[in-house]
């Protein structure tokens, strides 16, 4: 594809493209951007016009990368993965990037401390299992449409660090690198940044080079906390190749009641089945605060536009109904529409009808244990009821806390084998969480 872009003149280190925020009013052409304004992705783009240009003359590939710094990703991962989701449902070309190279480094962005570094061997570990969730959402192959993954270790392991040095270190400035957001709240909370994490904004601009060069990607994408390391791969594109490169993010989420999205009293959202059971994921959707339901069901779920704006209309307690959608559609999507509904079922059973169900998340403990006896506090801790023994004293405090469907003030008291019923021993937090203990 050849594209004229609006500013021809070589870029020197320490010229910026201008930087277009809250795009929300811009009007576009192309299905992709219309889209990805209608259902709430946009926060930032740059040269949006060339963008919706490139975006209706024809597929256009564009890339996300991940690191691998764990077994799973997180649902604060899922909007970058619906949005790579939205691209190929465009007619667009989607680019995994797993991030063998740049994990070993470590994204210093929206963080105070180093990530501690792993070894190759858990590196590569975490992609395996990480790559599944992709094929939830995509579709993979060969054609100019279908999603393909690389691992960016492919070619910044390839480099020498001299030969990294000269061929990239000349096109970015220490004066512009300090300046970065992720940079200056390190410093001025004086915390150290290590040497190794400065060298992470050049590894990805890198990378969105590697990728145009490798296989005429156009576009990366990314929350708005990545915006300066987009826009330096943006920018060394422009400058080094004198080729169209763009940028594009979405707003960093966080609920209604203003906490992060994804976390719970119960620790991180993983999308692994086996970090995060498909029921506890319908969960999590279905306790979603009210004020976002219909951005949620725009952001996570392929929901049609007009039937989510009458969801989010429901008054008063029928917005329930809306978050059974949210949970079903978003569960769905990950992990397939028997476990959506086997966690329906469940829930339903569990809070509606008071029935135990074998689809609800279970806790195993020794029998012995239990016949001699566990405080409770520390049992539904251990369970995942909550985050802490401190947090189920409060709960039990505040008449939050159930064994058998029965109030318990004493998070202290035992819980022994005469609390089993039919086999196991039933703990709920409030009317939204239940996990059921098993001896064995």
């Amino acid at each position: 594809m050849s594209l004229e872009f609006s500013d021809p003149a070589v870029l020197e280190p320490g010229d910026r493209l201008p930087e277009i925020a809250e795009m929300s009013d811009q009007p576009f052409e192309s299905e992709f951007l219309r889209t990805m304004q209608a259902r709430g992705f946009i926060h930032q783009i740059t040269h949006p016009r060339e963008l919706d240009a490139a975006a209706e003359a024809g597929p256009i590939p564009g890339y996300i990368g991940f690191d691998a710094t764990a077994p799973s990703l997180h649902v604060g991962s899922l909007i970058q993965i619906m949005m790579l989701r939205r691209f190929q449902q465009a007619g667009h070309k989607p680019i995994v990037v797993m991030g063998g190279g740049t994990t070993k480094v470590g994204d210093p962005t929206d963080k105070d401390q180093s990530r501690p570094l792993l070894t190759e061997a858990q590196i590569q570990g975490n992609i395996a299992t990480i790559k599944g969730t992709f094929e939830r959402f995509l579709t993979f192959g060969d054609g100019p449409t279908d999603a393909v993954m690389v691992d960016n270790d492919t070619w910044l392991s390839k480099f020498g660090y001299v030969e990294f040095l000269r061929e990239f270190g000349v096109h970015f400035t220490i004066n512009r690198m300090l300046a970065f957001d992720s940079v200056k709240a390190r410093l001025e909370r004086e915390q150290p940044m290590t040497f190794l994490e400065f060298n992470y904004m050049l590894m990805q601009s890198v990378d969105f080079l590697e990728l145009e060069r490798r296989l005429g990607c156009l576009l990366q994408m990314g929350g708005s906390d990545q915006w300066g390391n987009i826009v330096n791969g943006v920018e060394l594109i422009r400058r080094v190749d004198q080729k169209p490169a763009f940028g594009l993010t979405t707003p960093l989420l966080s609920t209604a009641s203003g906490a992060k999205m994804g976390k719970t009293v119960g620790g991180a959202v993983w999308l692994n089945a086996d970090m995060r059971s498909p029921y506890d994921y319908w969960q999590f959707w279905r306790n979603t605060e009210d004020a976002d339901v219909g951005r949620f069901l725009r952001l996570f779920t392929d929901v049609p536009l007009g039937e989510i704006a009458l969801l989010e209309a429901l008054p008063g307690a029928e917005i329930n109904e809306a978050k059974k959608v949210l949970a079903n559609a978003a569960t769905t999507l990950l992990h397939g529409a028997d476990e959506a509904a086997k966690a329906a079922a469940a829930a339903e059973a569990a809070f509606e009808q008071g029935r135990l169900s074998d689809d609800l998340p279970t806790h195993e403990v020794p029998a012995a244990e239990l016949a001699a006896g566990i405080v409770l506090a520390a049992l539904a801790a251990d369970a995942g009821l909550a985050g802490s023994r401190g947090e189920v004293r409060r709960l039990a405090q505040g008449g939050g806390l159930r064994v058998n469907d029965k109030a318990e003030l004493d998070a202290n008291r035992m819980v022994t084998a005469a609390d089993l019923v039919e086999g196991v021993v039933k703990l709920s937090a409030g009317k939204k969480k239940i996990v059921l203990v098993k001896p064995v």
